[in-house]
């Protein structure tokens, strides 16, 4: 993983090129106070602070110059130019706020599979010391998550999944156990088994738990298909090209819980993956199947392609039994969510309309947005099944 921490560090005098960002809005203001000499330098480049935009003045002696950038409020406000200036150590003029957490990202590759484009590291340096931590935090956290989905099915089937598990487990003292196989039977987690046994790859379910058992309990579930090929309702190629980030809510909850554990939060944490590949094999489900679950419930499969709300349905009843104060699951369940809503506003559903109305509203400070949809009670009729409780 890219080592953030040597990329945004606290100013320590030494000698960087300065950095100055300038929005629109101010750019007339900025643009008045600079000399002569540099405001031909930013009419030459075009520059007029658009976002993402940058401009380069020299200064009076060989090799000395200063760069702004035009910017705009937010987390990415600083991503641009830590891709298009050259290497080296820049000193931001200013708070750096959240915009140190693109500074990193911008420049964090996954680089597994091919040689590293080594262009030399851009550090900035800054005195808004309090930012500099909890960049490094989010950033390592996203980049988590990134390089989890970013691996192909080939190297991260449901026992790297768990092993990833593992590792943060390890890292943070939490406990973990794990459940594979046909011991998922014999633990009633029928569902899981269903939908991971056609795979030459055993299905499992992991279980981290973390803090003094006295606090609050929170519960993370994430739904871990590592790979989608939709089961026998098989996938056309084009859908199934991109299925290995199936995965991604599992992921998702992993960082999160990484946060959680690093930020020393007074909760009880638990984590809750189950981890599949939605395979096809003479053992695969089928169409009118009917399966049951670890809640009692039994459920018509009408098609294997809607696969990841099955495991869900085992990995939720276990994270309610031991009644926390608040679950939250994560899962890239349908792309119909995407249809509705687009790439860059993600669905939500909550049952309790205060906790919906304050995740609505962090989102919005964290620059992050989310967008509610409804759990309708009409929609409950679609749910019907001629020969189970409920049909998928």
């Amino acid at each position: 993983m890219t080592n953030f921490s040597d990329l945004l560090i606290a100013d320590d005098g030494a000698p960087a090129t300065a950095l100055t960002l300038v929005t629109i809005a101010g750019f007339d203001a900025w643009l008045r106070d600079q000399s002569e000499r540099a405001r031909a330098f930013v009419a030459a480049q075009g520059f007029k602070a658009a976002a993402d935009t940058l401009a380069l003045i020299p200064g009076d002696a060989p090799g000395d110059w200063t760069a702004v950038a035009g910017t705009e409020a937010g987390p990415w406000a600083l991503a641009a130019a830590a891709t298009k200036l050259p290497a080296g150590r820049y000193r931001v003029i200013g708070p750096v706020g959240a915009a140190g957490l693109g500074w990193l990202l911008a420049q964090h590759r996954f680089d597994r599979y091919r040689k590293a484009n080594n262009t030399g590291a851009r550090v900035l340096l800054t005195t808004d010391f309090s930012a500099i931590g909890e960049a490094v935090r989010l950033a390592e956290a996203t980049a988590l998550v990134r390089d989890l989905v970013d691996t192909p099915a080939s190297d991260l089937g449901p026992a790297e999944l768990v092993d990833a598990v593992l590792e943060q487990g390890r890292i943070f003292g939490a406990s973990v156990a794990v459940i594979k196989g046909e011991a998922l039977l014999d633990a009633n987690f029928p569902a899981v088994h269903a939908v991971g046994r056609a795979a030459s790859r055993a299905p499992r379910l992991v279980d981290l738990t973390w803090g003094d058992a006295a606090h609050p309990k929170l519960t993370l579930v994430g739904k871990g298909v590592t790979f989608d090929s939709g089961g026998l309702n098989i996938k056309p190629g084009g859908a199934m090209a991109a299925m290995k980030k199936d995965m991604g809510g599992a992921a998702h909850a992993l960082a999160l819980a990484r946060l959680i554990m690093q930020a020393n939060l007074p909760v009880r944490l638990r984590l809750i993956i189950p981890a599949v590949e939605n395979s096809i094999s003479g053992d695969a489900m089928r169409p009118g199947d009917v399966l049951a679950t670890r809640a009692g419930k039994t459920i018509e499969i009408t098609n294997t392609d809607a696969e990841g709300r099955l495991i869900l349905a085992d990995a939720l009843t276990l994270a309610g039994e031991d009644s926390p104060a608040l679950i939250i699951d994560f899962a890239t369940l349908t792309g119909a969510a995407r249809v509705a809503l687009g790439p860059q506003l993600p669905a939500f559903f909550a049952n309790d309309e205060a906790l919906a109305a304050d995740f609505a509203a962090a989102a919005l400070v964290a620059n992050d947005p989310l967008w509610r949809l409804p759990l309708w009670p009409g929609y409950r009729d679609m749910l019907k099944s001629g020969v189970a409780d409920l049909n998928n």
